[in-house]
């Protein structure tokens, strides 16, 4: 009965509009599995300092909650990429303008590899040769000679797009690639493989190993630290956005984006294993 119910509500503010649903105190965020866990979190701090608001926080990749966006079906899309201009574009055409697109904190985006596996670093151009099958042992990169096992990410995920333009070049994974449904999942799958190799977000990482990278193969090798992030020392550093419809931007939507970016908000980035944003971007 409260399951139907709850049903209906979601119907009902649906299709009261999106500001209509941000006003009767129902928020929703979807996108970036990258970011869910921190979405949720915040979502939970928030719920617990301003009663009678309720944010809904689901996944399902960057790409997911961009189409989510433009057919209205969420109020806040999060995303591990930026918009790419074909995107913004069908925003411009929906919406009459651009999307209000907001930084929300940076990540480092990590390579895990088995806990046994001897390696401590890989270069960029060694990284393109792996996942895209030119290099399929790992004693080529200095490795034991064993295949390597290849995890990432369906093409809906913003990751699976960052990876691929600036470790792969824009050039395609290799079919041996096993797609996973979320960063959780390419972890698991690593720390389950002893042959395995992933990429992901800073914060995800338990039971693996992450390796430094380098911008050349047998340059110095950098850990994803905060430190490194934010100067941009590490290669694969980015950006985690919020994306909302221009119309949408204000009143509960907007109060939320505020305290998500305000020190109290990016002390929970921190809590969750990403890295604050720097005060002059806020």
């Amino acid at each position: 009965m409260k399951s139907t119910m709850l049903k209906q509500l979601t119907v009902g503010a649906t299709t009261l509009g999106l500001a209509g649903a941000a006003l009767a105190g129902n928020i929703t965020v979807k996108g970036s599995d990258t970011m869910v866990i921190l979405g949720q979190k915040w979502a939970e701090v928030y719920m617990k300092k301003n009663s009678g608001q309720t944010v809904q926080v689901t996944g399902g990749g960057s790409g997911t909650g961009i189409a989510a966006l433009l057919n209205g079906t969420t109020d806040i899309c999060n995303s591990s990429r930026p918009m790419k201009p074909s995107e913004v574009a069908d925003c411009v055409k929906k919406f009459k303008a651009r999307p209000h697109e907001y930084r929300m904190c940076m990540d480092g985006l990590s390579v895990y590899v088995h806990s046994s596996n001897p390696l401590s670093q890989l270069g960029i151009p060694q990284l393109e040769k792996i996942f895209t099958g030119k290099v399929t042992n790992w004693k080529d990169v200095g490795g034991p000679d064993a295949p390597i096992s290849l995890y990432g990410r369906e093409n809906s995920s913003g990751t699976y797009e960052f990876f691929k333009e600036h470790v792969l070049n824009k050039a395609d994974f290799a079919a041996a690639t096993k797609t996973m449904p979320g960063t959780a999942a390419v972890i698991q799958g690593v720390a389950k493989d002893k042959n395995g190799i992933g990429y992901g977000g800073i914060a995800y990482g338990e039971g693996v190993k992450h390796l430094k990278v380098s911008k050349a193969d047998g340059g110095e090798g950098i850990e994803p630290t905060e430190e490194n992030v934010l100067t941009g020392k590490y290669p694969i550093a980015r950006y985690l956005f919020n994306y909302i419809a221009p119309a949408a931007d204000e009143g509960a939507i907007k109060e939320y984006i505020k305290w998500c970016r305000s020190d109290e908000g990016q002390a929970v980035v921190k809590e969750v294993g990403y890295f604050p944003l720097p005060k002059n971007l806020r």
